[in-house]
This record gives structure tokens, sequence and C-alpha cells, in this order.
């Protein structure tokens, strides 16, 4: 019972959108199908290292180490906003030349994006300092803390691999490429808003 429950409860935290998913599905879409996969790689470390500070007792880290808490936020915020930055000078790129095809990055660039997105997410933060914590008290042995363990980083990859998917098909892609602009425009403002919320509510 308590795998079905932690299961669902991070599949639903998975499919609400945020900057992971952002970011997963305008690299599948405007550039491969292969970064985009790296990408979800980062994301899935990223996982890894959530879930396993927050099975050591993140929440109690949290609350005896309060600038910690805020150091993490400042730097998620900044962070993301430097993203936002980013996608809005591609948008404006794209105003002064036609949208080039898939452009393939710098081996591992989507992969660190993909981590750092996934580490500065405040999703994540909040995810697992605080709900995903309620279900893993003492009373939670070592094999089912590493059975927990391995179903978050498993629901993970499964995911945003199928995102990846998804947004890496021709139609999607066509789709994209007709609209770079305004969608990189708009994640620009997504990214940009969860890092000011991230800096100035901490």
């Amino acid at each position: 019972m308590l795998f079905l429950t932690v299961a669902l409860v991070h599949l639903i935290a998975l499919m609400s959108p945020g900057p992971d998913f952002f970011f997963v599905s305008q690299t599948a879409a405007s550039r491969s199908h292969r970064e985009a996969m790296m990408a979800v790689v980062g994301i899935s470390l990223g996982i890894m290292v959530w879930a396993g500070v927050a099975l050591m007792g993140l929440h109690l880290i949290l609350q005896k180490m309060a600038w910690l808490h805020q150091v993490i936020m400042v730097g998620g915020g900044i962070y993301l906003c430097w993203m936002g930055c980013q996608l809005l000078r591609s948008a404006r790129a794209q105003n002064m030349q036609p949208a080039p095809e898939a452009q393939v990055p710098m081996a591992g660039r989507s992969f660190l994006r993909g981590l750092l997105t996934n580490l500065s997410n405040p999703k994540s933060l909040i995810y697992f300092g605080s709900v995903f914590s309620m279900f893993v008290g003492d009373n939670i042995g070592t094999g089912m803390r590493w059975g927990l363990f391995l179903m978050i980083v498993t629901e993970t990859v499964v995911w945003f691999s199928l995102v990846a998917m998804i947004f890496s098909l021709p139609a999607m892609r066509r789709s994209y490429q007709r609209l770079a602009k305004w969608i990189d425009r708009l994640a620009s403002v997504l990214f940009i808003g969860f890092g000011l919320h991230l800096i100035f509510t901490r």
C-alpha cells in the first residue's frame, strides 16, 4: 500500500507542469530526441539526489539548517531566471533569421542543464522536503527505502522518456518550427516566473 501511494503521488508530481517538463519538451521539439533523452538522464540524476537525501532525512536537515534552505531557493531562482533569459534571447534571434533545423548542441549540455534544472526546481525541494518525507518515517526499513528509491527513479525515467518521445515526433517538431519564437517566449516567462517566485518568496 505504501509503494502504491508513493507511486501515485509521485506520478501526479511528475505530471504537473514545471521547469523539468518544459525543458524536456522544448529540447525534444527544437533539437533532437537524443538530446531530449540526455536531458531526461540529467533530470533523473537530479531526482536520484533529491530522493536519496529525502530518504536520509531532508526535512530534518532543512529544519536544523534554515540557511541551507535559503541558499538552495535563491541559487535555484537565479539559475531558472538565467535559463529564462537564454530562451528569450533564442526567441529574439529567431526574429532576425529563419528558424534553423534542429541543432545539436555541445555533447553533454542538455544533460547538465537537465540536472541543474531539476536540482533548482522549486517543485523538487517542496515535494521531497515535505510531501515525500511524510511517507518515509523512521519505521521504514532499509529494504523498503531502497525499493522506494528505485521506484521513484524508474517512474521518473519512464515519464520523461514518454514526454521526450511525444515531443520529438515529426508532427510536434513541425509545429514547434512554426511557433518556435512564441513557445520560447512562453517558456522564458515561465522559467523567469519560477525563478523570481523562488527568490522573493523564500
